[in-house]
């Protein structure tokens, strides 16, 4: 696991990125990531049930928040996608974890459900998997830290680092929120 000294350098020689780094957001082995302004939840009153052999996009609304004061609640119980709005990634020879964030696990907000892993060779923002374990709402606000990512080297360069030809890498390079696209493997 990469320390704040190694982050550094691995961002100097190329072997991390992040865009718009901020020191400001540097602990002591891992990096805060913000929250962005996209945002997917599914309509339920569309379908019956969830078929991963099919695609869910036409059963999902996307919600973009574009003005400054502009907040996100995630209800009791609620499922919804969201997005960082940091751009991270790794080369083949390191891979990235996410977390979520104590103080808002502590508000029962879990930032993702299974899929805290980025694979090597993969650049993107991150779609997070956000659900309220709380009896309460809770406000999201883009801009606001959301959760942490720990880079890692790995003991050999991947042979086939995500977006390799050989692979199904369905989510390489995302820019914006993406629904599951699950539906690819069968």
């Amino acid at each position: 696991m990469l320390s704040d000294v190694d982050i550094k350098k691995a961002l100097e020689n190329g072997a991390i990125t992040i865009e718009d780094f901020d020191e400001n957001r540097l602990q002591p082995a891992t990096y805060d990531v913000l929250l962005g302004n996209q945002f997917m939840t599914f309509d339920r009153h569309l379908t019956e049930a969830i078929d991963p052999k099919k695609p869910v996009d036409k059963f999902m609304n996307k919600i973009i928040l574009d003005k400054k004061d502009d907040f996100f609640v995630l209800h009791p119980g609620e499922f919804a996608l969201g997005v960082t709005h940091d751009f991270i990634g790794c080369d083949d020879e390191h891979c990235i974890e996410i977390m979520g964030k104590s103080s808002l696990a502590r508000l029962g907000l879990i930032i993702h459900t299974t899929a805290g892993f980025i694979d090597p060779g993969n650049s993107l923002n991150i779609t997070l998997e956000l659900f309220n374990t709380n009896s309460l709402p809770i406000k999201l606000y883009p801009g606001m830290k959301i959760a942490q990512v720990a880079f890692y080297e790995l003991s050999s360069k991947a042979a086939k680092p995500y977006g390799h030809k050989d692979l199904n890498s369905k989510y390489y390079g995302s820019r914006e929120v993406q629904a599951s696209q699950m539906n690819k493997n069968f």
